[in-house]
């Protein structure tokens, strides 16, 4: 079926297809908000930490682009990409429900790989869903209201842990300094995780392939020979404009990686006047650091909706570069913040650039693939996404003492002159045009 003869969606329709991605993001936001505090108090430290962040980049290194490539391949009752994330559910569900009883870092470190490993299973196959299922001149509204529902998944994720202080109090802690409120985010987690990809792909299933493109996959079977050759082949006819697209995502994703492992820890020091994650100032910064990460997704979440008309207007590169821009400024006001008040107030540019990095870039890469390959180009755009986590991983500790001061504080000056530098690198890659309007359906 071409691209062309797709069934238009009504903005109902598209926002269901987009509930599962609530879900799956509530889990990421999860770990934003909680993995670096839940290794400081299981004894890490901060020089070192980054390396136990490795689980997101490596997996993601490994699991998206052969599951991207297998999705391209694959034919069930249930369709191409609709076994890939249920199953990626199931494994973030019963990760997250053992994550915050973890007793030592081994372990924690090590439930992080597993979760993150279903994370990734479920990730590219549902932006290729998206991609496959609506018309070209949708895919705009459809990777925003993704990145919408991003926002407010990850925005209630980082707020459950205050929200749960009504009922449980903040320092009721067990034998391994968790809080009890981040154990009970995290069994919240779990049904989220797998219930609203059950709805999605229940109200809104795949397009049933034509004849012609059974038979053709058909003659393709799955395999792994095939997989990689398949990804080779892909990696050797990347359009330009993904190829120009490594840069501003080094930037960015580098920075926004820096900005989740260490913002606790820098606002312990500027609010809290505290360097000890074992201490009540140090618990007390966690929960306006997470605060203030529901405050950004938030603004993401109602950003990325705002963003809708304004890249329709102004292309989708120019207003990703003023995303990024927005970001990059408030990340280097972030270490001069006296009062929880103004920590709150740089969320905006925080969000602004949150939405534009979860929506913009995928309308970017969607015009720019074959509809035929994009399951496994949204694998290997990933790649792009998780090779700079993984080399923001393996320097911040050779970078963090001798170069920074042993300061969270200065991780996040780093963190912002790179978005600043991406917002540049964004404005030279080709893509990014006005795009069509959108009729309803």
């Amino acid at each position: 079926m071409q691209a062309a003869e797709k069934p238009r969606l009504s903005l109902w329709r598209i926002v269901e297809m987009n509930i599962g991605f609530f879900g799956l993001q509530f889990s990421f936001g999860l770990q934003q908000a909680n993995m670096g505090p839940i290794y400081g108090m299981l004894g890490a430290e901060e020089a070192t930490m980054p390396l136990l962040w490795l689980a997101g980049p490596m997996t993601g290194l490994l699991v998206q682009p052969l599951i991207g490539a297998m999705s391209d391949r694959t034919l069930s009752r249930l369709g191409r990409r609709t076994p890939y994330f249920l199953a990626g559910a199931l494994i973030c569900s019963l990760a997250l429900l053992a994550m915050p009883h973890s007793a030592t870092l081994w372990m924690a470190a090590s439930l992080l790989w597993i979760l993150d490993a279903g994370n990734n299973i479920t990730m590219e196959p549902y932006r290729a869903y998206v991609a496959d299922r609506l018309a070209p001149d949708q895919r705009a509204t459809g990777f925003l209201t993704q990145s919408a529902f991003t926002g407010l998944a990850q925005c209630l994720s980082y707020l459950a842990p205050s929200l749960l202080t009504a009922l449980v109090g903040r320092d009721v802690v067990d034998g391994n300094g968790i809080p009890a409120v981040v154990r009970i985010a995290f069994v919240i987690g779990a049904i989220l995780s797998i219930s609203t990809i059950v709805w999605s792909v229940w109200r809104v299933p795949e397009l049933p392939l034509a004849p012609a493109e059974r038979a053709a996959l058909a003659a393709r079977p799955l395999g792994w020979r095939g997989t990689l050759a398949d990804i080779a082949a892909a990696v050797r006819d990347m359009p330009r404009p993904m190829r120009q697209l490594v840069w501003p995502m080094l930037c960015q994703w580098y920075a926004m990686f820096a900005y989740w492992q260490f913002i606790s820890f820098a606002v312990a020091r500027s609010l809290h006047g505290t360097a000890d994650p074992q201490s009540a100032a140090f618990r007390a910064a966690t929960l306006t650091a997470q605060q203030a990460g529901a405050l950004y997704n938030l603004v993401a979440f109602a950003g990325a909706l705002l963003l809708i008309p304004l890249v329709r207007r102004l292309g989708v590169r120019l207003v990703h570069a003023l995303c990024l821009a927005a970001s990059g400024a408030a990340m280097l006001m972030i270490p001069g913040v006296s009062s929880p008040l103004a920590l709150f107030g740089l969320m905006i540019g925080i969000g602004l650039g949150w939405a534009g990095m979860m929506g913009n870039l995928h309308v970017m890469l969607a015009d720019s693939i074959p509809p035929e390959r994009n399951g496994i180009y949204m694998g290997i755009f990933n790649m792009f996404i998780v090779v700079p986590m993984l080399i923001q991983t393996l320097t911040m500790p050779l970078l963090y003492r001798p170069l920074l001061g042993g300061d969270p504080r200065n991780v996040l000056l780093l963190a912002g002159g790179l978005m600043l530098a991406g917002a540049g690198a964004t404005l030279l890659v080709d893509a990014g045009q006005r795009l069509p309007r959108t009729q309803a359906a």
